[in-house]
């Protein structure tokens, strides 16, 4: 059994001349981009960094960027992505709760960052010339974490979810036998690393010789100068509608992944009558199980489904008394096999309440993860979701207009509920904008009182009165039920 790392290490050797990383006007080859890392990594090593060991990063998009993500994947330690535009509360709670004893930026964002007691390295300051461009002696085994992703869910705490590297490589297994080379030869990295979708991203088409294409958000791709490479866009259903209807999609594009949100069949069947996308792909999955754990092909004119199981993945729909419920039933839906996190970072009390023993095995070990979603399964073996029970609702698009000092959001939900609340309290702040909407100048009557929202959230700041649509940078913001304005 292998490890990320190792996975990327021999196919950097299969393909060390091609093209494996380009962002903007610069483009690195599998062997450029192993050498950089592999310096980064010796000097991580010799900080310190080993197995179980938590490096944090914190660095706008660009190739270090992704050299530190290997980098640190390399040395045999784990990631934990912090986004630079996080409130410095957010960023403080998860530095204190990580307890990285490393934080790799750069010297631009110093003062951008919460008091903290993690050693400080800035990448763009650094000599490396000295360390070595061999791969490092690999430390790190299939059950060591591979990284740590922080997620907000419905309380707005963030909590850490922590994945294995033996499930990262289950995930890798899984894609070389939907998606092929030339489907990764130009992969569009747009979604923010601190949220899972960027996994399939990144280390899918790393380590299958595909060729990532780093943007800084999935809006962008119409004016990246290596657009007309791009052959495959993974990202949300929100931001590929904006993208399909200002004509942004490029004629190169042929395979479309959307997660994160409800896919409707409209906005299937308008992809696919662009004529160039040959496939849409549905894909659900929680943080806890490795990205994604159902897909589906969808087709022209099909019916909602979001699949059947990833290999190496069991899904259930399952009662109260964790029985299985008949063909055409809805239940919940919990999930077993290889993609589940460890758990949640010292969190042990959350883990035993998500992560339950599985009755369906006479392994004692095996567990499921219980998602808090609903679902049903069809008679042809394919699941329905029908929304979640967890109490939280998942934020599709949303318009923020300022009133008076304050600025005000409103969402559409995956069930249709809308409301308004303060940007400040409940909009997460990986949101990417979208476009200036002529609307009326809003009034404070507009906007009602009485409202309970969570910590650490923030908005991006805007000018004054005026109205933008925004989407999320690669997954739904879910605000739990008081987030919303009562009625």
């Amino acid at each position: 059994s292998q490890t990320v790392g190792q996975l990327f290490e021999a196919q950097a050797e299969r393909s060390s001349g091609e093209t494996a990383l380009v962002f903007e006007s610069e483009r690195l080859t599998y062997g450029e981009l192993n050498r950089r890392a592999n310096r980064l990594a010796h000097h991580l090593q010799s900080l310190g960094a080993r197995p179980d060991t938590l490096v944090a990063i914190c660095m706008e998009r660009s190739v270090d960027m992704v050299v530190a993500l290997l980098a640190i994947i390399k040395s045999g330690a784990a990631y934990v992505p912090l986004d630079p535009a996080y409130p410095k509360e957010r960023l403080q709670w998860i530095l204190e709760d990580a307890q990285a004893p490393i934080l790799l930026t750069r010297s631009s964002l110093k003062d951008t960052l919460p008091a903290h007691q993690t050693r400080q390295v800035c990448v763009d300051t650094l000599d490396l010339s000295k360390e070595a461009t061999a791969n490092p002696v690999s430390v790190a085994g299939p059950n060591d974490f591979a990284y740590v992703l922080f997620t907000s869910g419905s309380t707005g705490r963030p909590k850490g979810v922590a994945i294995e590297h033996r499930s990262v490589v289950a995930f890798i297994e899984w894609a070389r036998t939907v998606f092929s080379t030339e489907d990764l030869g130009g992969v569009l990295f747009s979604t923010s690393i601190c949220l899972d979708l960027s996994v399939f991203e990144l280390f899918v088409t790393l380590c299958q010789g595909g060729k990532v294409i780093l943007a800084e958000n999935a809006l962008r791709l119409p004016a990246l100068p290596a657009a007309s490479e791009v052959t495959l866009v993974n990202t949300v259903p929100s931001a590929i509608a904006e993208l399909l209807h200002s004509n942004g999609i490029p004629p190169s594009v042929r395979i479309v992944n959307l997660a994160g949100e409800p896919l409707q069949q409209s906005l299937m069947d308008e992809l696919y009558q662009r004529g160039s996308i040959e496939k849409v792909y549905d894909l659900y999955g929680p943080t806890e199980d490795t990205t994604y754990s159902t897909f589906a092909l969808r087709q022209r004119g099909g019916r909602l489904t979001i699949g059947r199981p990833i290999a190496n993945t069991q899904a259930y729909v399952l009662d109260a008394q964790l029985q299985p419920v008949p063909v055409g039933v809805p239940g919940e839906l919990y999930l077993g096999g290889e993609g589940l996190a460890r758990g949640y970072w010292r969190q042990p009390e959350m883990t035993a309440k998500r992560f339950v023993p599985n009755p369906f095995t006479p392994d004692p070990a095996a567990r499921l993860y219980k998602t808090g979603d609903q679902a049903r399964y069809r008679q042809d073996g394919n699941l329905e979701y029908s929304g979640s029970s967890w109490g939280k609702l998942k934020a599709r698009c949303a318009v923020i207009r300022r009133c008076g000092t304050r600025w005000w959001s409103r969402a559409t939900t995956a069930r249709g509920t809308n409301g308004w609340w303060p940007t400040s309290q409940a909009i997460g702040t990986s949101w990417v904008l979208l476009r200036l909407r002529p609307t009326r100048t809003p009034t404070p009557s507009r906007f009602p009182s009485g409202w309970m929202c969570g910590k650490n959230r923030t908005a991006k700041v805007m000018r004054p009165w005026t109205t933008r649509s925004i989407s999320p940078a690669g997954t739904a913001v879910t605000p739990g039920r008081r987030c919303l304005p009562r009625k």
